[in-house]
């Protein structure tokens, strides 16, 4: 069935949302009401808001610039999150969202005002607001998951209660949180699939995973498939197993030597083994 889309409105004959109309119900139903419990909602001027390193590392700047102008018409329907540390407000989550503000020369938006919450439930409340939204990179994801980890010293198991995602995405996250910087950074600038990362780690070191990781870092490989192709190319293996050797008589000779006490009946079964042998 066709997607239906509604006319288009001249921005004269826009409807403006009141961003402080009956916004604290509805958007603390959205929100994890256990982590924003307590949470005051005000207008805080941007200027006193100090940016920290956040979840979200990449940003689009044409993207910043649409959302600014919806923010303009329609207003802020997503309050930013902050929390009070001393005399200054911290930016917890929306940094996507001030960066807009900023572009569009805002000076003041609503916000959710956290108080006395400590290291390990800001995190939690960072990562859950991103989590959410869709264009999260998942490296930000992965060094977000990592970040949490190094902060509570917690284990797999406690971070996928904690942040509630599988088990199987803390594990992977943590394996692509530790991988080289440069081609982390790679795989954001280029978009590669996060499972090109995780099969090139478990390649075995040589000169051909060194080869594989420059071409990641070029942008030529960035999709699962093309690094298929390229390690069938190199026919690069798996290390195969040892086989072992057939036992010799003498080898299960001892071994029967333990079970049968019998000289004769060893002398017999040492013929036996001899005639199956040959």
């Amino acid at each position: 069935m066709a997607k239906e889309f509604s006319a288009r409105v001249s921005k004269r004959e826009r409807k403006v949302t009141d961003i402080t109309s009956g916004i604290d119900e509805k958007i603390l139903r959205a929100n994890d009401q256990k982590l924003l419990r307590g949470a005051q909602l005000s207008n805080i001027a941007l200027s006193s808001i100090v940016v920290r390193e956040q979840v979200r590392t990449k940003f689009n700047d044409e993207s910043l610039q649409e959302l600014g102008e919806n923010i303009k018409v329609n207003g802020l329907i997503q309050p930013l999150v902050i929390h009070r540390e001393g005399n200054k407000f911290v930016l917890i989550c929306g940094e996507r969202r001030f960066r807009a503000m900023t572009m569009i020369k805002m000076e003041e938006a609503p916000c959710f005002i956290l108080e006395n919450k400590s290291k390990e439930e800001l995190m939690a409340i960072q990562f859950s607001e991103n989590q959410a939204r869709e264009d999260l990179h998942y490296i930000d994801q992965a060094d977000s998951i990592y970040g949490y980890q190094k902060l509570t010293g917690t284990s797999e198991r406690k971070i996928t209660a904690a942040l509630g995602i599988s088990k199987s995405e803390v594990h992977r996250c943590l394996m692509i949180a530790k991988l080289p910087k440069d081609i982390k950074e790679a795989a954001k600038n280029f978009n590669t699939e996060k499972y090109v990362l995780l099969e090139w780690n478990e390649l075995p070191k040589n000169e051909f995973k060194t080869e594989i990781k420059g071409k990641i870092l070029s942008g030529e490989i960035t999709k699962r498939l093309q690094l298929k192709r390229i390690i069938s190319q190199l026919k690069i293996e798996k290390p195969k197993k040892k086989k072992v050797k057939d036992p010799s008589v003498e080898t299960l000779m001892k071994v029967l030597n333990t079970q049968i006490k019998d000289p004769k009946l060893q002398a017999k079964a040492k013929a036996l083994m001899a005639e199956l042998m040959n």
